[in-house]
């Protein structure tokens, strides 16, 4: 049995005070009527709010014979035919198939220009219905056939972990309201969140102070998937990712349901966490101590849908044995998450980072090195070569300490005394041959051999 239409229930539910009676007085079925076109209603699929008395009475009667069956839409009696001439229509689906990245506009145009329909008289709602029922209307280079996407689940924790962005709530930094960003890393087999924290920005400093922080309590994932957001495509979280040996892959644009399980923790952060919070602006670092706090004691620890009645924690929990650690890279993370940047070193042994000068060993003068940066202090480290072995210190210039610096001066070189007689050399030399072959025959008559002693 099929389900009744719920447009007809909604009609029916209209007519309820006239329906439910088995008599009416003379004048009462006008006076309901008036009575029930004053009303506002929550009409399906429409943005009235109101229905005319005489759309209410056509209703009534119609159920009056037909029963709830009579209160159904009826289907258009030309639904399926378009009143397009045949020669056009034809012209229509030739034009669209030479070039399927003809818009509706440039269709309409083509005819006009061609004479085949009058300036005006098509509309694009026709040209639309006609090229959808022929397939013809999917936007130009989509598939024919709607991409296959499947659930899937990673087979162990520590496998895939997922990383976005969410707009927070305004925080007060010095006395001032700054908008807030929530970056998260999220689990994908136990749905636990690596680490997750409110930034002030959505840059690529700010992902990457959240991926250390999930590196040192959760260990390494195999996988990163992010989207392709600039701060995701900045050089040095890519770098870092090498480093670590993590694959970061990125999202393909304009497909949000890879990633439809992050997307289900920012529901579950604005439902249960933000909605929780005092409407006064908080600090930052209370807000990240609240979300900490509520993360490990409420969202781990509540049974998850998705993980057969598991907590996110017992989930992740009963694979920590395949968890792959850092190991000897735990003493190199700082290192790790240092930034690179090319430099040449000037002549007084310095490079130069954010407005100001650091001192490198002198010995690197006029080579190209690789500047480590602390990228949340925003200062000079050290230097590496190309390989990212260590060439020493960055130190900040002090230019007044240098006045009393001894300088270094370089080892001499061997000395030559010009006024000693030069070794004479074997056999014509290029001036000789130049000589010979500019003056000829006369050369010859007028010179001695070079090689030859006077007599």
């Amino acid at each position: 049995m099929r389900d009744p239409d719920p447009i007809a229930l909604f009609r029916l539910s209209l007519l309820g005070p006239l329906v439910s009676r088995t008599q009416l007085t003379r004048g009462e079925l006008k006076a309901t009527l008036r009575e029930l076109a004053a009303k506002e209603y929550d009409i399906p699929d429409s943005r009235r709010r109101q229905v005319a008395e005489k759309t209410l009475q056509s209703w009534y009667y119609r159920y009056q014979r037909e029963g709830l069956m009579g209160l159904a839409p009826k289907p258009r009696s030309d639904q399926g035919r378009s009143k397009i001439d045949a020669a056009v229509q034809e012209r229509l689906l030739a034009a669209k198939r030479e070039n399927p990245r003809r818009s509706i506009h440039m269709l309409r145009q083509l005819l006009e220009a061609e004479g085949v329909v009058p300036r005006g008289e098509l509309s694009r709602s026709a040209i639309h219905r006609f090229l959808q029922r022929h397939g013809l209307s999917r936007p130009a280079g989509a598939d024919s056939q709607p991409e296959e996407r499947r659930s899937f689940l990673a087979e162990r924790a520590g496998q895939i972990w997922y990383g976005d962005v969410m707009h927070g709530p305004r925080v007060l930094v010095q006395g001032r309201p700054r908008k807030t960003y929530l970056v998260s890393l999220l689990d994908d087999a136990s749905r636990l969140i690596a680490h997750s924290a409110f930034c002030l920005a959505e840059g690529a400093v700010d992902i990457e102070g959240v991926l250390k922080q999930a590196v040192l309590k959760r260990g390494l994932c195999d996988k990163l998937i992010v989207d392709n957001g600039s701060a995701y495509r900045a050089g040095s979280l890519q770098g870092i990712c090498a480093r670590l040996g993590i694959r970061l892959i990125y999202c393909r644009p304009r497909a949000p349901e890879g990633k439809g399980k992050l997307e289900r923790w920012h529901r579950t952060t604005r439902s249960q966490f933000l909605s929780e919070l005092n409407p006064r602006p908080l600090a930052l670092e209370d807000l990240n101590a609240r979300l900490w706090a509520w993360t490990e004691r409420v969202y781990h620890c509540s049974p998850h849908a998705g993980l057969a009645g598991l907590t996110p924690l017992e989930r992740y929990q009963q694979d920590l044995p395949q968890i792959r650690l850092l190991g000897s890279l735990a003493a190199q993370l700082d290192t790790i998450f240092q930034h690179r940047l090319q430099r040449l070193v000037r002549k007084n042994g310095t490079v130069s980072y954010g407005g100001r000068f650091y001192e490198v060993p002198y010995e690197l003068t006029g080579k190209t090195v690789w500047l480590l940066i602390d990228p949340h202090t925003h200062t000079a480290i050290g230097v590496e070569d190309e390989a990212g072995t260590s060439l020493g210190a960055a130190t900040l210039l002090d230019a007044l300490a240098n006045r009393h610096r001894r300088r270094r001066k370089p080892t001499p070189a061997t000395v030559v005394n010009l006024t000693d007689p030069a070794p004479p050399i074997a056999g014509l030399t290029l001036v000789d041959l130049a000589y010979a072959q500019h003056y000829g025959p006369i050369a010859h008559r007028g010179a001695a051999d070079p090689t030859s002693e006077e007599k």
